[in-house]
């Protein structure tokens, strides 16, 4: 079975599972999507490691399991999604040291959190996104597939956060300090929308 790169396109949030987001990856060589869904822990650490800018003040659990493995020089050379049963997916995570290599089990989630941080890449193999793949298009015929873990699409539309009208008339050092005290907090879902209000401002 032939493996396929994966990048990260985004994270969704479920309009129909309280509290679940959706994981959407991307095929590299192709157009279709992997959608994932993911509970709110583990889309905070994801959406923390792909913005580069947010720092939180304590390590998180998967920061922590970075610092740990480069103490005692583990790499995390890839994650393969590796199966997909009733709707779940399954992981490994592929590590090396001094040369000798383990593959270990993960939730996906988890996983792809690590691949972030360790700038490691996203495989799964070709039989699970023919299953399991959408294409996202304006046509909702386009996009059916009663083997997708996730067959409404409301389940991976983009994310629409809170109206923002109130960051929208800050100014961008304003914004700069509002994101330092989120992240102080540890409110990393308001300095997510802060972020991309200051994206916003200096594109």
């Amino acid at each position: 079975m032939s493996l396929v790169k994966l990048t990260i396109k985004g994270i969704s949030y479920s309009q129909t599972q309280n509290g679940a987001y959706a994981l959407i990856l991307n095929e590299v060589d192709g157009e279709k999507k992997l959608p994932i869904v993911i509970g709110a822990f583990e889309a905070q650490s994801i959406a923390i490691a792909l913005e580069k800018e947010i720092k939180p003040p304590r390590p998180l659990t998967h920061d922590l399991f970075k610092t740990f493995a480069d103490r005692f020089d583990i790499v995390v050379k890839q994650v393969i999604i590796h199966k997909l049963v009733d709707g779940v997916f399954y992981s490994s995570i592929i590590c090396e040291r001094d040369k000798i290599e383990e593959i270990i089990d993960a939730r996906t989630s988890d996983a792809i959190a690590l691949a972030l941080r360790f700038d490691s890449p996203i495989f799964t193999y070709r039989n699970i996104l023919d299953k399991a793949g959408i294409y996202l298009s304006n046509n909702p015929a386009e996009n059916e597939d009663t083997d997708s873990p996730i067959n409404n699409l409301e389940d991976v539309v983009s994310y629409q956060p809170e109206k923002t009208s109130e960051l929208s008339g800050l100014t961008i050092t304003e914004l700069y300090t509002l994101l330092d005290a989120a992240v102080q907090e540890e409110d990393y879902e308001k300095a997510a929308k802060i972020r991309d209000e200051i994206s916003k401002k200096e594109s």
